[in-house]
């Protein structure tokens, strides 16, 4: 594996990392959604059955979510998908395919409500697939932690990166108002989420085709310090389902994976999604189920996996359905704790 790059922190890194770390002590604005009519239950734990918290939303485009993270300071929901065929930007010399799309890594991030209503959008231009997403907040505004510079031969990030949400905004991979990191240089895949609570990052990668998780310390990789506190293989990338999502919770990492229905994942067997708990202090599996929530979602493919606190700590699974073009997304809940 190669070896982290160091770079000296800059004064905007140290006093950026100053501000995140008095807002991380702030009382987050974020209290619990849940729709009218449904019920919070008592079952915890990942294999309790998921809740309905978002059924049926649309997103700014006709594709799939790919991922979702919540802004727990001022209630926003954000989510990113790859951007749909036939669309022309500016300066765009005509109209591309999804498929162009994707393996430019063309992404449109959305910002929505509490309930899921859109609130506003923003596209990402040489991004990558959009795997997971992370938020923090900062003065005025919050930061988006992404996938940055698409590589062309797969349409995944070669490095991760952060931005402020700007509706209606045009970002592309040289966009100075990004902060860029390549943590593990020579790496694709990557994407990372945040535990802002313990003030962790999440990056996952991919050296020499073998997936791989690490834990930093969230305020020094901003500044980067890209030193880990600890870096192993994934767990069960032999099982050979698509990863779908991840998310961090104290000593816990949640892992995603799984497929749409399909010829060899019929609706009949309620679907191959599996959801794991893995502790990265040792990178071990402690827990892993396969998720049997809604199984009667037209298509349903597991898409996107955050960690949401309010009355408690609720770890939210997405899913995407609905027909080729017009597809939608749901949100289900699994309280754990």
């Amino acid at each position: 594996m190669a070896k982290p790059r160091l770079e000296r922190p800059g004064r905007r890194d140290v006093l950026g990392l100053a501000a995140r770390t008095a807002l991380a002590m702030a009382v987050p604005a974020w209290r619990a959604y849940a729709p009218a009519g449904s019920s919070a239950g008592n079952s915890t734990g990942l294999a309790a059955p998921g809740q309905g918290r978002l059924l049926d939303r649309p997103l700014h485009q006709t594709t799939v979510l790919q991922s979702f993270a919540f802004d727990e300071r001022r209630g926003h929901i954000y989510a990113l998908q790859v951007m749909q065929g036939g669309i022309r930007l500016p300066g765009e010399v005509r109209a591309y395919s999804h498929a162009e799309r994707a393996r430019r890594g063309d992404l449109c991030l959305n910002r929505l409500s509490p309930d899921g209503v859109l609130t506003g959008y923003m596209f990402l231009k040489g991004f990558g697939h959009g795997g997971a997403l992370g938020v923090d907040a900062v003065n005025g505004g919050s930061e988006l932690w992404t996938e940055w510079d698409a590589n062309p031969a797969s349409g995944y990030g070669r490095g991760v990166c952060r931005f402020r949400f700007s509706d209606g905004r045009t970002l592309h991979r040289h966009s100075r108002e990004l902060a860029t990191y390549r943590p593990v240089p020579g790496s694709t895949s990557n994407c990372a989420v945040l535990d802002t609570t313990k003030r962790r990052l999440l990056l996952r990668y991919k050296v020499g085709g073998s997936p791989r998780f690490a834990v930093y310390e969230a305020d020094r990789f901003a500044a980067r310090d890209f030193r880990p506190i600890t870096d192993f293989a994934q767990p069960d990338a032999d099982l050979g389902l698509p990863f779908q999502g991840m998310a961090l919770d104290g000593d816990s990492v949640y892992q995603l994976l799984g497929s749409g229905y399909g010829p060899d994942n019929p609706p009949s067997s309620a679907g191959n999604t599996r959801l794991s708990r893995i502790d990265w202090r040792t990178g071990t599996v402690t827990r892993a189920i396969v998720d049997r929530t809604a199984p009667g979602l037209s298509w349903r493919e597991p898409e996107g996996l955050a960690v949401r606190r309010g009355t408690g700590t609720w770890l939210y699974v997405g899913f995407a359905h609905g027909p080729r073009g017009r597809r939608r997304f749901s949100l289900y809940a699994k309280r754990l704790g």
